[in-house]
């Protein structure tokens, strides 16, 4: 009997929807080619739940995806759900929660570069040419995003507003060994950033992953403070290999690695628990400004499911049949309107047809 293979698929808003669309039509050709069991179902979370069930998140959108064995996300939001209370926003009432809900304490969110897509990248020539694949590894739960206390309050002169970044060595120390454990299946080098001149909760940071670094002796570990990171990834992005962030740093950097790459619309990503269970997302937003055109870019999607399928499923060489897919429709020239000169490019669907076509065809050799 073989094996089922459970997937929860939450389309969203904006854009969601139609990428979503063409990441299940690679399900589809999986299944056929490979003669997988990958079985989906979807449900609701974010604006679109809001408006069918009065909350961004439904019981019975979480019940779905714990029994599920993966969840694939689209994206969520909008202008049309900002003015309600921040508990019953899109991004903080779904996103936010569904994480927590889950422990999903790791995110991973790869940024590559073929040196022959040089021409992606808004980097010069000498820096884009040689390539890239970078690793960002992100504590996801913690942080500045989750501390206690925050809020708005009055007094006599002024209104203000608080936030607390707050990180236990609990905390530190799981995610340190995740990425570090990354690290040694790559090129043995890791990148921790920090603000460790001026915050305490760097500082701490730093401490933690130097004890960590200890019981990998065969990584090289170097520390960078934010600001000076987010100028040497533009300078020499082929120096990195795995980048380990906290929640607020990690959310600027993965979007930094995201630009140089050619545009967020092909950046992936992963948030996942201790025993591999998680959300694959794209790494961008909902887009609702695109939304219905059939121009928004699915390959942050199409490898989101790989990311899925590698991470979550152990399916490897699947999800690296997919990665050579895209990488080979990229170098054939086929762009959707974000990477394109704004003249010439193909629609939404199209780049999932020609991706799905290669698979099918078994034509996806390694590039």
């Amino acid at each position: 009997m073989k094996k089922k293979y459970k997937i929860a698929i939450l389309p969203g808003d904006g854009i969601g929807p139609e990428v979503m669309k063409e990441a299940l039509k690679i399900i589809e050709v999986i299944n056929k080619r490979f003669k997988t069991n990958i079985i989906t179902k979807k449900y609701d979370i974010g604006g679109v739940a809001i408006d069918k069930h009065g909350v961004p998140l439904p019981n019975e959108t979480i019940s779905g995806c714990t029994k599920s064995n993966a969840i694939l996300l689209g994206s969520v939001g909008g202008e049309k759900w900002k003015k309600l209370p921040i508990n019953l926003q899109p991004e903080t009432g779904a996103l936010l929660k569904i994480r927590k809900h889950f422990n999903l304490f790791i995110n991973l969110r790869p940024s590559k570069l073929h040196r022959k897509l040089y021409k992606l990248s808004p980097l010069k020539k000498n820096i884009s040419s040689k390539g890239f694949d970078i690793l960002c590894v992100r504590e996801l739960i913690g942080g500045i995003y989750f501390g206690s206390p925050k809020g708005t309050k009055k007094n006599k002169e002024s209104k203000y507003s608080f936030d607390t970044e707050i990180y236990s060595e609990k905390e530190i120390t799981r995610i340190s060994h995740i990425a570090f454990k990354l690290a040694m299946k790559r090129n043995r080098k890791l990148v921790s950033v920090d603000k460790a001149n001026v915050l305490e909760s760097s500082i701490l940071w730093r401490q933690t992953v130097d004890k960590i670094s200890k019981i990998y002796p065969k990584v090289k570990v170097s520390h960078l403070y934010i600001d000076n990171a987010v100028m040497q990834i533009i300078n020499k992005p082929y120096d990195f290999d795995v980048i380990l962030c906290s929640n607020l740093f990690g959310d600027i950097i993965s979007d930094e690695c995201a630009a140089i790459s050619g545009s967020i619309g092909i950046l992936p990503s992963a948030s996942l628990n201790e025993n591999n269970f998680g959300i694959f997302e794209p790494a961008g937003g909902s887009a609702p400004d695109i939304a219905n055109k059939n121009i928004a870019n699915p390959i942050a999607q199409i490898l989101s499911l790989s990311m899925l399928l590698e991470h979550s499923f152990n399916l490897k060489n699947i999800s690296k049949i997919i990665n050579n897919s895209v990488n080979k429709v990229l170098l054939k020239g086929y762009r959707t309107f974000d990477i394109s000169d704004g003249k010439k490019y193909i629609t939404t669907k199209k780049m999932g047809d020609i991706i799905a076509n290669l698979i099918l065809k078994g034509n996806y050799e390694n590039i």
